[in-house]
């Protein structure tokens, strides 16, 4: 075992967040003593603290929510293009409705369609 052992990237990283949240909580502690030097009650400073930090986080959601919806429809748009093959030809609904054509039953007369030469009566 070493003397001294290698400290960890999470181990840095948990460091470093601690000391982030250690200066802002400091700061926040300033801005309080600050307003309270100016006139305002403590109770007042905190809840104007609380509510600014409110107010950015329903901001922080109203953009996150809109560029999830943003992502989202990137992503629907990207799966229908992978879908779309463009050397495939194109159905159009005549051909899907005309299938009913193909049946052992058709008649014309009985689909209102205009004169089928396979029933051509010779007259």
């Amino acid at each position: 075992m070493k003397a001294t052992p290698k400290t960890t990237m999470a181990e840095r990283a948990g460091r470093t967040l601690g000391r982030a949240y250690r200066a802002a909580m400091r700061r926040e502690a300033h801005v309080v003593r600050w307003q309270v030097g100016k006139g305002m009650p403590i109770r007042g400073a905190k809840a104007t603290l609380w509510i600014t930090k409110l107010a950015v986080l329903g901001v922080l959601l109203y953009v996150a929510f809109w560029l999830a919806l943003l992502l989202l429809l990137v992503v629907a748009v990207a799966w229908l293009a992978r879908d779309a093959n463009p050397t495939e030809p194109e159905e159009w609904a005549i051909g899907d409705q005309a299938d009913y054509k193909k049946g052992v039953f058709y008649d014309p007369i009985n689909y209102g369609d205009d004169p089928d030469p396979r029933f051509d009566e010779d007259r």
